[in-house]
């Protein structure tokens, strides 16, 4: 007994020890921050330089996801470590919290040292298919490390103002298209990013064009080129697959004529058919 008590104190001491040294690292970073405040227009400068550096380090600042039939476009988890990174005076983290038989959940905190702001996400992703049959382990640390980074996206961009957020964002939005200054360079970059789907992931035209709303190639514009690319990095990062972006209004339209097909019909029967039916001669 007296060991077990021994233990429990000791227990205690050291959980205690624990919080004290993280709090004296938190009263540190704080007093850092005060002592050497951020220059937001150098951070602002800082950033639109990272993001419009090529087309390839632009194209993975945007991601676009299937919401309510339409397709939302915003700032990738990508952006916002590169808006952290030259803001300055955060800690941040994120990490999995549970795991049950359905749901992962992530959480991250952002917290600006300079400001006093801290900003706790949570994010649940499904650890289940179509099927309901759950992932198997490495399946699962996939969706977490996925959850990890939407939560991180959600955390830092909520700290950091949405002003400068979108001032960033739209200028890395410029350069995802690249010149796209004649319709020559625009057929070209159109073409591929089609046969990027095509080529990559094996979705056809027609469940592109779907997406967005065109009837065809030649109607494709800047915006929707951003869409598409954004679309692509977001399967690319684990946000989305390519049957929910694609695929999943297809399914459902399918699906609702299916029960659309086995309506019961109300036949209204008349006197005539009754005693038609009587006779014998409607019977099959």
């Amino acid at each position: 007994m007296e060991m077990t008590d021994e233990i429990v104190v000791q227990e205690l001491h050291n959980t205690d020890l624990v919080y004290q040294q993280d709090k004296a690292t938190i009263d540190m970073q704080i007093s850092t921050a005060k002592a050497y405040p951020r220059n937001v227009k150098k951070a602002i400068d800082n950033s639109i330089i990272l993001v419009t550096m090529d087309v390839e380090t632009a194209s993975t600042c945007s991601y676009s996801l299937p919401r309510g039939g339409k397709t939302v476009t915003g700032a990738s988890v990508h952006l916002a470590k590169i808006l952290a990174q030259n803001w300055g005076n955060l800690r941040i983290e994120a990490k999995v919290i549970a795991i049950d038989n359905k749901h992962v959940t992530s959480q991250a905190v952002a917290f600006d040292l300079e400001n006093n702001l801290a900003i706790k996400v949570e994010v649940k992703r499904s650890i289940t298919d179509r099927n309901g049959k759950r992932f198997n382990d490495d399946m699962i640390t996939v969706t977490g490390n996925a959850g990890n980074s939407i939560a991180l996206r959600n955390a830092v961009l909520s700290v950091i103002p949405k002003a400068i957020v979108d001032k960033v964002f739209n200028e890395a939005k410029k350069t995802i298209t690249g010149d796209i200054s004649d319709k020559t360079k625009l057929m070209a970059k159109r073409k591929q990013v089609m046969d990027g789907f095509r080529d990559t992931y094996g979705v056809i035209e027609a469940e592109v064009l779907k997406v967005i709303g065109k009837a065809s190639v030649e109607h494709i514009d800047s915006d929707n080129l951003v869409t598409l690319i954004g679309l692509a990095q977001a399967i690319k990062d684990g946000d989305t697959t390519i049957d929910d972006a694609f695929r999943k209004v297809k399914e459902n339209k399918t699906s609702a004529t299916a029960e659309k097909t086995i309506e019961p019909i109300n036949v209204k029967v008349t006197d005539s058919v009754k005693e038609k039916t009587k006779s014998g001669e409607l019977l099959l």
